[in-house]
């Protein structure tokens, strides 16, 4: 059971990914989160994550943004990525993260997916055969981690071990 929640990669942030390394193994889709993956919690986009998506598009890759947050919210993200979008997609159910594939236009295998919840993004792309990469969330200075999180953390220290 444990191994739902194995992500394939472990990175700090978004910003460390190798895209162009994905991009070279045939990878062709990318579904982001967006609330302490791409920017803290219901902030809007920065323009460092907005230069991402434009550097995303110019590598080859089609993105897409996957959250359980409302139209609102994340269609005024969404445009300022220049990315289609899911809103109230449900994680981890399958359905968000299928819509989003056919949205892509790629199959599984073509598909990464990027986010900071184990218990929802990374066991919804992991059911559906999508290669995952868990993000450190973001957070605040001095934040503590409420108990989703601290259970997130028991839970990857026991499936690294």
């Amino acid at each position: 059971m444990l191994k739902s929640f194995k992500p394939d990669e472990y990175v700090n942030s978004v910003f460390e990914v190798d895209y162009e390394k994905l991009y070279a193994a045939g990878f062709r889709g990318l579904i982001f989160d967006i609330d302490n993956t791409l920017v803290y919690q219901d902030e809007d986009s920065t323009p460092e994550v907005e230069a991402l998506f434009e550097r995303l598009r110019l590598v080859g890759f089609k993105t897409v943004i996957l959250s359980n947050n409302s139209e609102e919210r994340v269609r005024r993200f969404a445009k300022k990525v220049s990315s289609p979008y899911l809103s109230g997609a449900h994680k981890p159910l399958k359905s968000g993260y299928e819509r989003a594939l056919s949205i892509l236009g790629v199959g599984r295998e073509q598909a990464v997916f990027l986010g900071d919840r184990l218990l929802t993004d990374i066991l919804g792309a992991r059911r559906c055969g999508i290669r995952c990469i868990l993000v450190e969330y973001i957070k605040t200075d001095g934040e503590k981690p409420d108990m989703i999180r601290r259970l997130e953390g028991h839970l990857y220290k026991r499936k690294t071990e």
